[in-house]
């Protein structure tokens, strides 16, 4: 199984595709999208590139899986807000690609690289250059996209057996059909 691994960010995107064979994790490609090109202020422009590299990058690697970190709140509601956003750009190439998307935590992705929550960013490049047994550091965007390949090779399959009984007890408000949400006009 080939897993693409999201670290979403509205300057610098990490990304990291990793190949899983029964336990053995193996490296495919890691790289960063960046929108610094761009005005602070062109937020559409920078979406757009975001989508356009997430797809770029699910197209040339063929991935059969993705994983995308899950957004913290920050101090600021408004970095909060743009960086809900750029995730939403990754997200919705992903899906866009026709790829199943499964979402972590910072916080489980360090636990599964690293072993601890509270783990440095030194340290998770550190533990996915070992895991991966690549000759040098990742940078820091590009790990944490690889972490979270990693985490979903390692805690994919639980974590699907979970959703799929969380999906099973939670009503639909709307039909998906053919790209689009159906609901029924009141008139």
């Amino acid at each position: 199984m080939r897993i693409l691994g999201i670290d979403p960010g509205l300057q610098t995107t990490g990304f990291g595709v990793v190949d899983m064979d029964g336990h053995k994790l193996s490296y495919v490609a890691s790289g960063t999208i960046r929108t610094t090109t761009l005005a602070l202020g062109d937020l559409p422009g920078r979406l757009k590139i975001l989508f356009d590299g997430i797809t770029e990058v699910a197209t040339r690697y063929e991935p059969d899986v993705a994983s995308v970190e899950i957004v913290f709140v920050n101090v600021n509601p408004q970095s909060t807000l743009l960086l809900g956003q750029a995730r939403g750009a990754c997200i919705t190439a992903l899906v866009a690609s026709n790829l199943p998307v499964a979402e972590y935590t910072a916080l489980q992705m360090k636990k599964a690289v690293v072993g601890h929550g509270r783990a440095a960013k030194s340290q998770v490049q550190e533990m996915v250059r070992r895991l991966l047994q690549l000759p040098g550091l990742p940078g820091t965007d590009a790990a944490d996209g690889l972490g979270l390949a990693i985490t979903h090779a390692h805690a994919g399959a639980a974590m699907g057996r979970l959703g799929e009984a969380a999906t099973l007890n939670r009503r639909q408000h709307a039909m998906y059909k053919g790209g689009g949400v159906i609901e029924k006009s009141a008139f």
